[in-house]
């Protein structure tokens, strides 16, 4: 039977969605825990999910056009299928039939936002997901104090999380009626930290609401219409990325399953598409077990000094994603390397007269960072994303720059680096380097790479090959400049050498398409001064 599927109320104040993309398209077959659409509505941009499996037999609306709440967007249902009735019950009233029509149909309501029952004269803050890999945010510094009068633009405190630390802003007015974490301590995303209300509201029978709610579900989120604000709205649904955007995505039947069993969802590899957490990851999940104590070494004399010994060092978070994402795009990325040699004497030269009139030192990578975008403005193909049913090619350049922290692997993004000159690259690339060294860095700063480079050549690195860092189609590895000698003109002559290794996403890129693109980006780095002009 045929499943209507309507805009949903995805915020307290929307009146109607506009369907930014289509994700899939009539003839597509759809499973039950995937996106549709994306919807942009007056505060996010979010996925719409029917919940329901079958073939997406009608869009209801253009993409790019708008959709009021409750009208019909699509009809999924059997290959072939008789909808035209459907289509002419296309109305914006609230329906939920959970029994067959005439014509054995039904329709999905996508349950909006709900409130619990909690004065209007509350607004809760929770902790919001500030990075793509956050599970939870530890409380620095408490910037307010239970009594103290709150502006909407206050920080309310400082939280460290996996990559930065930053401030958390309530947008609400009033005073400060209760922390729920002290400082040094952690609280996990959506777990409520703070409220805020008129000043000797007795809050102590809301206590146990707020604590018993469901801090994964957006249903335990939104308080009143009268103080919606993005604290408010569960931050993992303010984000549409990155297909890959740190949100933890499940279908029902998973969250079902997993809340009787008492696994937290945030332990949970998904394996279904984009990630998405579904029943046999729940069956198949093994709880994490307690890191064994370290085995420490004593100073007694009696002990054999050859003695084994060994640290067990627990996982970052950090580490975590990057060990997820990376096995993913490894593993489901086809890849193959193109390698190419360059002659820096050029470069090396261009840039030691460069910086003698430069206010802003230019390094060897910002130059590879300016030749790079230059070459992908002139091989768009390669500025590309693999989206499962299409590809996107990238009219924007980003170029993600990998340095390495204690933690791991962070990737600063430069925006728009085709239309920076070097100062401005540099410039970027020091201010960007900084935040991450000292976890200041925001989520904006480290995300909407459409190109990656990793640069190991300042650690005596030769050469080596990288794993594609999703959504892009290549990354570049760097290896050091190394003087060699080579023959020219029957003479030996000794020429800086160095090498690159272009890793491709065979889905998007072929091999003759990275040749040329390498090619380019030869051509820049051996001649500087052509992308200068």
């Amino acid at each position: 039977m045929a499943e209507v599927i309507r805009m949903p109320l995805l915020s307290d104040t929307m009146k109607e969605g506009i369907i930014s993309t289509w994700n899939k398209r009539v003839g597509d077959f759809v499973k039950s825990d995937e996106s549709i659409a994306d919807v942009e509505t007056d505060k996010a941009t979010m996925e719409v999910i029917p919940y329901v499996e079958g073939t997406l037999l009608h869009i209801g609306v253009e993409q790019g056009k708008a959709a009021k709440v409750n009208e019909i967007i699509a009809i999924i249902g059997k290959q072939g299928e008789d909808i035209s009735a459907l289509l002419q019950s296309n109305t914006t009233s609230n329906i939920v039939n959970d029994s067959p029509t005439s014509n054995e149909t039904k329709e999905v309501e996508i349950k909006p936002v709900v409130s619990i029952s909690i004065p209007k004269e509350l607004t809760v803050i929770r902790m919001p997901l500030l990075s793509d890999t956050m599970k939870e945010g530890k409380i620095v510094t408490w910037n307010k104090q239970v009594g103290d009068v709150v502006k909407a633009d206050d920080s309310l405190a400082d939280v460290e999380t996996d990559k930065a630390t930053m401030e958390v802003v309530g947008y609400a007015e009033g005073t400060l009626l209760y922390q729920g974490v002290k400082a040094g301590e952690a609280a996990k995303i959506n777990e409520v930290i703070a409220v805020v209300g008129k000043a000797g509201t007795d809050i102590t029978p809301y206590l146990d609401a707020f604590k018993t709610s469901d801090s994964t579900s957006p249903s335990a989120i939104t308080l009143s219409k009268e103080h919606i604000s993005t604290s408010n709205i569960p931050t993992n649904l303010t984000n549409n990325t990155t297909q890959n955007d740190g949100r933890v995505k499940a279908s029902p039947l998973a969250k079902q399953i997993a809340k009787e069993k008492g696994i937290s969802l945030l332990e949970v590899v998904g394996t279904g598409d984009g990630g998405r957490i579904v029943k046999r990851d729940i069956d198949n999940h093994q709880p994490l077990t307690k890191v064994a104590t370290p085995q420490v070494a004593t100073t007694n004399s009696t002990i054999n000094s050859f003695s084994e010994s060994y640290t067990d060092t627990p996982l970052t978070q950090m580490r975590r994603v990057i060990a997820q994402r990376l096995s993913e795009s490894k593993f489901n990325a086809p890849h193959f390397y193109l390698k190419t040699s360059i002659q820096m004497d050029n470069l090396l030269t261009a840039r030691k007269k460069i910086n003698e009139s430069s206010q802003v030192k230019i390094s060897v990578n910002d130059m590879i960072i300016k030749a790079v975008a230059s070459s992908l403005a002139l091989h768009p193909e390669v500025n590309s994303s693999w989206m499962g049913d299409f590809i996107r090619q990238n009219n924007h350049i980003h170029i993600g720059s990998a340095i390495a922290l204690p933690e791991g692997l962070i990737v600063p993004v430069i925006k728009f680096a085709n239309q920076k000159t070097l100062s401005q690259i540099a410039t970027d690339a020091n201010q960007l380097y900084d935040k991450a060294r000292s976890k200041k860095i925001q989520p904006e700063e480290f995300t909407g790479n459409t190109f990656t480079i990793s640069n190991l050549g300042m650690m005596d690195i030769d050469e080596f090959t990288a794993i594609v860092n999703p959504p892009d189609a290549c990354i570049l590895a760097v290896g050091k400049s190394t003087p060699t000698v080579m023959v020219e003109n029957n003479t030996m002559v000794i020429r800086n050498i160095m090498k690159l290794t272009l890793s491709c996403d065979h889905r998007i890129v072929d091999g003759a398409v990275g040749a040329r693109f390498l090619q380019t980006l030869k051509s820049f780095l051996e001649n500087p001064i052509s992308m200068l002009i």
